[in-house]
């Protein structure tokens, strides 16, 4: 079965009759260009679109193909609307030489400059080689169908150079970069992206100077979100569960479900609002903050307050985790990034603590000090330096060697416990703001989330995070992008041609 045209996967993207071309560049009439762009209009709301079609030079990319795709990150920048690519490409054209090379360097400058003020998701649905990689892993979401396959050297060279026998698919499938975090959803064909791509719009805003659409309020599952606990604190959960009894319908549209499980991120609604949900995930190694879990919440979080959506935090962890493995892979690198994201983020932002939060993972997962809107938790939350048990192993290491030192150990365990890591020690000593009961979880972070939203994110902007962002440097150009913008640079109309 031939691949759908780039025109019908325009129009399979966009509400019915709403695609119109965007005029192209000056070129020969006699070359075919292997790329369409398009403005047109999703639940009618206006994007910026284009397709590649792989069955002219595969989709190679040479100036006309450049220049098409420069156009539309422009026009998508100049309206202020979000951009959708579908990329299917052997990378830049060998006929064309340094000249493709230079459009694929406009491509990235373009995908660069648009970053943080409007939303860019690349759909991959046939081979993207080469250069053809760069465009979409600088965009903001990734979305892969099961035929797809991405790899800077393609398996040909990979023989060649390496003598390694490999295959697209295990080189550069979907399988493979879902599990790197290249990939952000995962689609069986190409309905089904396009579908997950409708879904996703629905959750972001234009861009990064106005909400997030807001729909009707729905009940969440049934069922108090405490329940979802087990009874002692070393049981395991699935904290989507959990969510599922916060957010309107139950509905949670996770992002990169298959890379560093122990952190789940994704969207939902709060009582009508969209809000980012990062929450550790108990199921996976207990919820412990590693390597990658910490760059999966950096990324996130990151491209989240660049449009300015709101973080709903939900803190389960016993700490980062420890070992020379993690040690050497740069555990303390990734987990300082992970906490200047939280801290330099000027969206509203309000964390839970539901069953403990230790250590430096406590202030790291958002907490009052790194600058949160509110800082609840739960009634039996543990908060501290580290567990109970550990506390007591250091601090009273010579009582416990002795006869009866079990009974001895779990006594101080619990003393312990009730004097440092109660929720109430915690809001005493101003860590926390309030005890909240689970049952009314929902509606007091929906509240505090729409008061935090009241404020301008400019007012929001203090000089501490002006010092975190020039820190941060390279790492952190979309919330560098949207504080430091321009007066000027607010601009909500749409420039002509723009389909009303």
């Amino acid at each position: 079965m031939e691949p759908p045209s780039p025109q019908r996967r325009l129009e399979s993207l966009c509400d019915p009759g709403s695609v119109q071309p965007l005029e192209p560049a000056a070129t020969d009439p006699d070359v075919r260009v292997g790329v369409q762009a398009a403005w047109g209009r999703v639940a009618g709301r206006p994007i910026v679109c284009y397709a590649q079609d792989s069955s002219i030079s595969a989709g190679s990319v040479g100036v006309p193909e450049a220049e098409v795709i420069v156009r539309a990150l422009r026009h998508s920048r100049d309206a202020r609307v979000p951009l959708i690519g579908f990329l299917e490409s052997s990378g830049a054209r060998l006929q064309e030489g340094a000249a493709a090379l230079a459009g694929f360097g406009r491509i990235f400058f373009e995908n660069v400059a648009l970053s943080g003020r409007s939303p860019q998701i690349s759909v991959i649905t046939g081979i993207s080689a080469g250069g053809a990689c760069y465009s979409p892993a600088l965009t903001d979401f990734v979305v892969m169908t099961e035929k797809a396959s991405m790899f800077l050297t393609g398996p040909r060279i990979v023989k060649r150079a390496l003598g390694e026998d490999v295959s697209a698919s295990d080189l550069g499938g979907a399988h493979v970069h879902a599990r790197n975090g290249v990939c952000d959803f995962y689609a069986a064909d190409d309905r089904g992206g396009v579908e997950l791509l409708r879904e996703l719009l629905g959750y972001l805003p234009q861009n990064g100077d106005i909400p997030a659409p807001t729909q009707e309020p729905q009940e969440p599952a049934e069922g108090d979100p405490d329940e979802v606990l087990p009874a002692t604190s070393r049981q395991h959960y699935d904290v989507r569960d959990l969510i599922a009894r916060l957010a309107d319908g139950g509905r949670f549209l996770e992002v990169s479900d298959r890379w560093a499980r122990n952190m789940v991120v994704g969207f939902a609604r709060l009582e009508g609002q969209t809000v980012a949900i990062v929450a550790n995930q108990a199921r996976y190694r207990g919820g412990i903050i590693d390597v990658q879990a910490s760059q999966k919440g950096t990324k996130f979080i990151r491209t989240c307050d660049a449009l300015g959506v709101p973080l709903f935090v939900v803190a389960d962890t016993p700490g980062f985790m420890p070992g020379s493995r993690e040690e050497a892979a740069g555990m303390i690198g990734h987990g300082a990034e992970l906490l200047r994201a939280f801290a330099a983020a000027t969206c509203p932002r309000v964390t839970v603590i539901v069953r403990k939060a230790f250590g430096g993972a406590f202030i790291t997962m958002n907490s009052k000090d790194l600058g949160a809107d509110a800082s609840f938790c739960w009634p039996n939350a543990e908060i501290g330096i580290m567990s109970a048990e550990a506390a007591v192993e250091i601090m009273h290491g010579r009582q416990l060697k002795g006869p009866g030192s079990e009974e001895l150990r779990d006594r101080l365990a619990r003393r312990y416990a009730q004097d440092n890591l109660s929720a109430r020690a915690a809001v005493g000593c101003g860590a926390v703001d309030a005890v909240i009961e689970p049952g009314e979880t929902r509606s007091r972070v929906a509240e505090a989330l729409r008061s935090a939203g009241a404020e301008s994110r400019r007012a929001r902007w203090t000089p501490a995070h002006a010092r975190a962002a020039d820190r941060a440097g390279a790492m952190a150009p979309r919330s560098v992008t949207r504080a430091g913008m321009a007066d000027d640079d607010h601009f909500t109309a749409a420039p002509e041609g723009v389909p009303e």
